[in-house]
């Protein structure tokens, strides 16, 4: 295939499009990325197909309400004193035992990530909750940030919303079933590694600040009660249920799952304002709903004019060797942009040129290759977040710490794909 086809043109063109869109005139990601839809139907002789562009914004309209009521979920059990009143217990349980804290502390950041599908949710929450006391326990503050960052893309891919996952099944109609499993094997080792590479050292030597104590303390001013727990509980039944007893039980979808969890918040025995926390999580979430109506209408257009189909052609025609490289660094690159965008443009092209390989296993280690992207400059959502909140302006001397678990995640991406055929051999 040769870039000098006007649908290779159209591509560079809507790729200039939005970078200029982004980085020279500073415009958000979203409306960058519509830029980018409208200059390529221009040129592309569909003149501004006003219905394609909006048929486009609503195209992941599901995945955008889970983000939504997801993100009020954790808000609510933010505001009943859930996540800091785990947080203080964990930390004085096993502070005497620095290795097991090292992976409750990478696990408790994932979690926002795993209920969510947002990297950022996970940094501005628990990443938030816990950065401060990881810097009293010992851990320096750019080792702390890395930390933040790495384990909230690893909760961002892992299951249960895995949402570059689903973008890519939705782009070959493979429905998001049966995931848990892969992208646990895709997450767990690395989140491992990091716990391990990044925090248990700095724990190891107990040089902890002396107000810890007093720190741990204003996280506790919640009493751990079980009734704290039922909106977690809630949304465990709830979910569990659907997938246990599907026969049985009522389909009520995770957006709803999530909002009646929420609302069981109002049982946890803590006064909370729910107007203002509802109104807190739509307005995070409001950057990342954004991104994906400009994906949607990015990859409508795309479409429309054939460069997608172009894509995928020159995905399929690549040599086996330069498929993998090319999936190792196209799609981290692409994520700069958004790593949902790097799923649904790159992800499934190449998902496509991997048929023959257990698609589930595939598809997993693609998404965890793409949620990368988030650690890519100028974008780096993770990593400029998790810099903001450690109190760091540079946020690339935090990035120098993600480089060894960073390409270590490209890596064992690119063995999962390899052994797709062997590892579903075991696990199914």
């Amino acid at each position: 295939m040769s870039w000098f086809w006007p649908e290779g043109f159209y591509t560079l063109a809507m790729i200039t499009a939005f970078g200029f869109g982004a980085f020279a005139l500073k415009l958000p990601i979203a409306v960058a990325m519509g830029l980018a839809a409208v200059t390529g139907s221009l040129l592309g002789g569909a003149g501004i197909p006003l219905r394609h562009l909006v048929e486009g914004m609503f195209g992941y309209i599901d995945t955008i309400l889970i983000i939504a009521t997801a993100m009020i979920f954790m808000k609510t059990i933010e505001a009943t004193g859930l996540l800091e009143s785990v947080a203080a217990w964990m930390i004085r349980k096993f502070r005497s035992f620095p290795a097991v804290l090292s992976l409750g502390i990478v696990f408790l950041i994932m979690v926002p990530g795993m209920i969510t599908g947002s990297s950022t949710a996970a940094v501005l929450t628990t990443g938030a909750l816990v950065a401060p006391v990881m810097i009293k326990l010992g851990v320096p503050t750019l080792q702390t940030a890395a930390a933040i960052a790495m384990s909230a893309i690893y909760g961002m891919i892992a299951p249960p919303i895995n949402l570059p996952a689903m973008i890519i099944g939705g782009g070959i109609d493979m429905p998001y079933v049966g995931f848990g499993l892969p992208l646990l094997i895709c997450t767990v080792p690395l989140a491992v590694f990091t716990a391990l590479w990044l925090v248990y050292p700095s724990l190891r030597k107990k040089s902890h600040d002396p107000a810890l104590e007093e720190e741990l303390s204003r996280m506790a001013r919640t009493p751990l009660t079980a009734r704290l727990f039922l909106p977690m509980a809630a949304l465990v039944v709830l979910l569990g249920g659907e997938r246990m007893f599907p026969e049985v039980w009522p389909p009520l979808g995770m957006p709803l799952s999530f909002l009646i969890a929420s609302a069981v918040g109002i049982f946890s025995g803590v006064k909370w304002n729910i107007p203002e926390t509802v109104t807190e999580a739509i307005n995070d979430a409001l950057p990342v709903m954004g991104i994906l109506m400009g994906v949607g209408m990015f990859i409508q257009i795309m479409t429309l004019i054939g460069v997608r189909g172009f894509v995928v052609v020159s995905a399929l025609a690549l040599p086996a060797w330069l498929l993998y490289v090319g999936i190792a660094t196209s799609m981290p690159l692409f994520g700069a942009v958004s790593a949902f965008g790097s799923a649904s443009v790159l992800g499934v092209p190449f998902l496509l040129a991997l048929l023959g390989r257990n698609e589930i296993l595939v598809g997993s280690a693609l998404s965890l290759i793409a949620g990368l992207g988030d650690l890519m400059p100028p974008t780096a959502l993770a990593g400029i977040f998790a810099a903001q909140v450690v109190g760091e302006k540079n946020y690339f001397r935090v990035l120098r710490f993600c480089v060894v678990p960073g390409l270590l995640t490209a890596v064992w991406g690119i063995a999962v794909i390899l052994g797709a055929q062997y590892i579903a051999g075991i696990l199914y």
